[in-house]
């Protein structure tokens, strides 16, 4: 790519690189050696913003030596920038430094509690270490800051995960969804931590966010299978517990979020990929005997138009269940 633009296209590639936050790191090295550096004279004051991208893109890419000349110049223009320290913190990163590393960005913090971006430095050191407990606690104290940092919830979450520690990942994604309650990709993982946790309460409540990410998204297949299963369990459940009229209500769920599952296969992928995938006869063998099996031999292949809107509606009253 950098052998097709001029100085100008390369230059403008950075800039829609930053603007738009992507990280393209082997990109932007590949247009600075073969490109930029022969025509930095031109870029004025950019020049800066720049080497400090391509330091941060060498990093990436292990190229400590164009990371240091880039660091170097930086410093001696900038001296007491906090943005060159971070970059140096970096650095000493890449190079498992962690001590010195940990001694910046600490000396950062110090000047400047609410740098942001340092702290989360810290918390990856920790991760880097295999330190999940310092992680987790160091992120904690950041929340405690920084409430409204999606990426840190999402971040807080995936490591309680990690240790398996369910409840707390949930009140993680809690606390997305209040901030964020049209996003039905948290919705989802919500679900999945609650099915996973597999109790017959989190089961219910795993339904319900399985049915509120698809009517934010109908084609969210994902939840679509979230959906299938958990009230397929509850079904299973509900006929243990004798509770007729909730096995009934969870055995059109089922069947009706397999029906979508069909069709979207049907649909949206051709015939040969789907029966070499066995997709269908997968969600064939997990329908519970005796139950959504024979639901759908009582209706038939095809729910009819009043019957699809019945079983919106169905899915949309889970919500407040």
């Amino acid at each position: 790519m950098a052998r097709r633009l001029n100085w100008e296209g390369s230059r403008d590639c950075l800039r829609r690189l930053r603007e738009d936050h992507v990280r393209d790191s082997e990109l932007v090295v590949r247009l600075w050696e073969e490109c930029l550096m022969n025509y930095r004279e031109k870029l004025g004051d950019e020049l800066w913003t720049v080497y400090e991208q391509v330091c941060i893109a060498a990093l990436d890419c292990q190229r400590l030596d164009l990371s240091e000349i880039c660091l170097e110049l930086l410093h001696n223009k900038f001296p007491d920038s906090v943005r060159v320290k971070r970059l140096l913190g970096m650095r000493y990163e890449a190079e498992k430094k962690f001590v010195k590393a940990e001694e910046v960005y600490q000396s950062i913090i110090d000047k400047d509690e609410s740098n942001m971006f340092v702290r989360k430095r810290l918390v990856t050191i920790a991760k880097e270490q295999n330190d999940v407990t310092k992680a987790i606690d160091l992120l904690n104290k950041y929340l405690e800051q920084f409430m409204t940092d999606f990426e840190g919830w999402l971040e807080l979450c995936d490591l309680y995960l990690s240790q398996l520690d369910y409840s707390k990942a949930s009140y993680c994604m809690e606390e997305l969804i209040m901030s964020n309650p049209h996003n039905h990709l948290f919705y989802q993982k919500f679900a999945e931590i609650k099915y996973t946790m597999g109790d017959a309460e989190s089961m219910a409540m795993a339904r319900s966010y399985y049915a509120q990410a698809i009517k934010l998204n109908p084609k969210n297949v994902r939840a679509l299978y979230g959906l299938f299963l958990s009230s397929s369990n509850l079904a299973v459940t509900a006929s243990k517990g004798g509770g007729g009229k909730e096995k009934q209500n969870n055995i059109k769920n089922a069947a009706w979020a397999a029906q979508q599952l069909n069709e979207r296969y049907q649909t949206d992928q051709p015939k040969e990929m789907t029966e070499e995938t066995r997709v269908v006869e997968a969600i064939e063998k997990n329908k519970h005997p005796g139950s959504i099996s024979d639901y759908f031999t009582e209706k038939g292949d095809e729910f009819t138009r009043e019957e699809r809107c019945q079983h919106y509606q169905m899915i949309t009253c889970l919500l407040w269940q």
